[in-house]
C-alpha cells in the first residue's frame, strides 16, 4: 500500500473515530502532526503533471450526439422556442412602442381621423379597419360594448382599405360621412357592417342616403384629392407601424392586431387608468 493511500485512511481513521486505521490492522497511534508531516511528504516527491492539450471536436461525432441528445429531449427544443418567440415579441414591442412615439400626433391628433365616445376621455383606443374585414365585422360588437359602457373612453377610426377595391371606394364615401357633423357617423359604420355580402361604394352611398345625405354629392367628391389624402395618411401611418392586418388597435404605446376580444381590450383599458400603460407590473 502506498504512503498516500495510508495517509489518506489515517485521515478518515482519525475523522471517523479510528475505524479507517483499524483496516489497516495498525496498532500504533496516528496523531494529527503526523499525518500532516507525511502528507507534506508525500505532496513535495509529486511532480506537477504536464499541461493537458486542447482536443480538437469532431463534428462528424458530436453533430449526432447532440442530435441524439435534442431528440431525447424534445422539451429543450420547446423550451428554446418558447424563449425565442418572448425575444421575438419583445423586441417588436419595443419597436412598436419607439415607433407609436415618434408617430403620436399622426395617431391621435390628425384632425380628419372620426372620434367617437368622449372626446375628452382618459384613455384613447385607436382601430384601423376595413369594411371588408371579416374579424372587424365581428369585433363591431366589442366596440358597441365599450363605448356603451365606457363613458370616458375616447375612441379613433381610421379607414385602412386594405382587402379590395370595393373597400377602398367604401371607404372613400365614409371619409365624407365623417367629415360631416351632421350625421351621425356611429349610425353608417354600424350600418355597413351590418350589411349583408361585400360592402361597395354603392353600398356606402345608400346608407349615407339614408341618413339624408346627397348620394349624387358624395359620388362626385368620393374621388377627390382631400378624401385620397385622408386615406393616405392611414396608409403612411400603418408603414410606419408595419402594420398589414385588420383590424389594429393602438391602445397607448401598445400595438394590438387582430380581433383580441372585449376583455383583452377592457383589460387594457383598466391597466391605462391603472398604471398609464397597457400592461402594469407589481412593485
Amino acid at each position: 500500500m502506498s504512503r498516500l493511500t495510508i495517509v489518506l485512511v489515517a485521515l478518515v481513521g482519525i475523522l471517523g473515530g479510528g475505524l479507517a486505521m483499524s483496516l489497516l490492522k495498525q496498532s500504533a497511534i496516528v496523531d494529527t502532526a503526523a499525518v500532516r508531516s507525511v502528507v507534506e511528504e508525500v505532496l513535495a516527491e509529486q511532480k506537477p503533471s504536464a499541461p493537458v492539450a486542447a482536443v480538437a471536436l469532431d463534428q462528424d461525432k458530436l453533430n449526432p450526439m447532440i442530435e441524439t441528445y435534442l431528440m431525447s429531449n424534445p422539451r429543450i427544443l420547446q423550451r428554446v422556442s418558447e424563449a425565442l418567440e418572448t425575444q421575438v415579441r419583445t423586441e417588436q414591442r419595443d419597436k412598436a412602442k419607439a415607433m407609436i412615439a415618434e408617430m403620436s400626433d399622426a395617431i391621435y391628433n390628425d384632425p380628419d381621423h372620426i372620434v367617437l365616445g368622449n372626446p375628452q376621455g382618459d384613455v384613447t383606443l385607436v382601430e384601423m379597419f376595413d369594411y371588408n374585414c371579416g374579424y372587424c365585422r365581428n369585433a363591431l360588437p366589442d366596440l358597441a360594448t365599450l363605448l356603451a359602457e365606457d363613458p370616458n373612453l375616447k375612441v379613433i377610426l381610421k379607414e385602412f382599405p386594405i382587402l379590395s377595391k370595393e373597400s377602398v371606394d367604401a371607404a372613400r364615401v365614409a371619409v365624407l360621412v365623417g367629415k360631416d357633423k351632421k350625421v351621425d357617423y356611429w349610425t353608417f359604420h354600424q350600418a355597413l357592417f351590418s350589411s349583408r355580402g361585400q360592402v361597395t361604394g354603392e353600398t356606402a352611398l345608400n346608407e349615407a342616403q339614408k341618413l339624408g345625405m346627397s348620394k349624387v354629392d358624395l359620388a362626385l367628391k368620393a374621388g377627390s384629392e382631400e378624401v385620397s389624402a385622408t386615406i393616405e395618411k392611414t396608409y403612411r401611418l400603418a408603414k410606419a407601424l408595419n402594420i398589414t392586418g385588420t383590424p389594429t388597435y393602438i391602445i397607448g404605446s401598445e400595438l394590438i392586431p387582430g380581433a383580441v376580444g372585449l376583455d383583452e381590450l377592457r383589460g387594457r383599458i383598466a391597466n391605462m387608468r391603472a398604471c398609464g400603460d397597457t400592461v402594469c407590473t407589481s412593485g
